[in-house]
């Protein structure tokens, strides 16, 4: 079993908000990584980083990714930095992936001063625009489809989505 969808993208692309809105469209589960890491870490991902490193993040993430892949859940919502790891890559292809993209003024309106978001924390615009420009080629990479949400409403985002997966 696979999911019906993966979301990626970058942080304030909307893959929360679209995913929970698609899955609830297609009547499926939705399920987001980030969440998984928090209940197995039994913390939230900023105390992660503060407390064990981005390193340990990281490792919990790709375990949680491909947890969730295996578990073949309907809508599944990817952290930003899940497509760093070479090995999450590889184990999405086959999936139907699809990039969220966002551009720089639309995600810092989304993201706002990055409050939760531990490599947002300092200089969040700055920050925003080095993640956008270094992950955009590992979206573009593993996705099989790209929508763009910049200037959209989640439920015109959701209805392209909806009408590119398979009946």
């Amino acid at each position: 079993m696979a999911p019906v969808v993966v979301l990626v993208g970058a942080p304030g692309c909307g893959k929360t908000t679209v995913g929970q809105a698609l899955a609830a469209t297609l009547g499926v589960e939705f399920r987001d990584t980030d969440t998984d890491i928090e209940s197995m870490a039994g913390k939230p991902i900023p105390e992660i980083f503060i407390d064990e490193g981005e390193a340990h993040f990281r490792a919990l993430e790709r375990a949680a990714v491909a947890a969730a892949l295996a578990a073949g859940t309907g809508v599944l919502a990817l952290g930003g930095g899940a497509v760093l790891a070479e090995e999450t890559r590889a184990a999405l292809v086959g999936h139907r992936v699809v990039h969220l993209s966002v551009e720089l003024p639309d995600a810092v309106k989304r993201v706002g001063l990055g409050a939760g978001r531990p490599l947002l924390a300092i200089n969040p615009r700055a920050t925003l625009k080095h993640l956008l420009d270094q992950r955009r080629p590992l979206y573009a990479e593993v996705a099989t489809e790209t929508v763009k949400t910049d200037g959209r409403t989640p439920a015109a985002v959701v209805a392209e989505i909806a009408a590119l997966l398979p009946r």
